[in-house]
């Protein structure tokens, strides 16, 4: 009821009248059963402007902190986050990561429609990173299609940083599914991970025209903050394997 009165009611109308979208291939979403939309992630607003171009509730896994803050902007903000569909998830050692991709997995299972940023947190630069085989685990293990979502020009309403959104008209294109039926049985197997994610990365670069850089965005900001300070980063190319495999969220890094 909460999520109808945001997405019909309170919010929804208000996003569509101040941020006009150009909307395609949103006829690419099935109409019923698990499906993930693998999304870009330029902006905070990401999570928003695209629920509401959605027919079908749309839930994302967010960080078990938005939902746990104290006091009565802590109660308001896990009103608002239930509210807009998010669940929260713990991925603060390898055994909550689990429990999170068996979450997403249930949902999926359960015939819910899952957004997903496969890169993990927000571009820092409005590029396209390295996906994190979360999303390929998910998708073999819940046996569900994929589609790719590009989110183009939130990052100018919503730049990183800004406490005000600014006016401008937004495209959010939706691509044909991709189906990994061919990998049946094949979840935990590293290489196939890694060939699955890849293949959305892709898909996505041609979707949204961004320039692939084939590192992940957390390395890429660790390199931005370092250049920026005038030292040397000192911290390792690339996240651990477990970490790689931990399901993607929205994160406002």
């Amino acid at each position: 009821m909460l999520y109808r009165l945001l997405k019909y009611v309170l919010l929804g109308p208000l996003l569509r009248l101040l941020w006009p979208a150009r909307v395609t291939g949103a006829e690419n979403i099935p109409e019923q059963g698990g499906v993930i939309l693998a999304s870009n992630h330029l902006a905070v607003a990401d999570s928003f402007f695209m629920p509401i171009r959605v027919r079908r509730r749309v839930t994302f896994p967010a960080k078990q902190e938005y939902f746990t803050e104290k006091g009565f902007k802590g109660r308001l903000k896990k009103w608002f986050f239930i509210g807009a569909g998010q669940i929260p998830i713990d991925r603060s050692s390898g055994s909550a990561a689990q429990a999170a991709l068996d979450t997403a997995i249930r949902l999926l299972r359960e015939g819910h429609l899952l957004g997903i940023y496969p890169e993990g947190t927000r571009s820092p630069d409005g590029r396209l990173y390295k996906g994190k085989t979360g999303v390929a685990r998910i998708a073999l293990e819940a046996g569900v299609p994929v589609v790719p979502v590009a989110m183009i020009g939130t990052d100018k309403v919503n730049p990183i940083g800004s406490k005000l959104w600014r006016p401008r008209r937004l495209e959010i294109r939706f691509g044909r599914p991709l189906d990994f039926s061919r990998y049946d049985g094949l979840s935990g197997d590293r290489f196939v991970e890694r060939s699955i994610t890849d293949e959305i990365m892709y898909a996505l670069m041609e979707l949204s025209d961004q320039e692939y850089v084939d590192i992940y965005a957390d390395r890429a900001k660790e390199l931005i903050a370092a250049e920026a300070a005038g030292v040397r980063p000192t911290v390792p190319s690339q996240p651990s394997a477990a970490e790689a495999e931990r399901v993607p969220e929205p994160k406002a890094g």
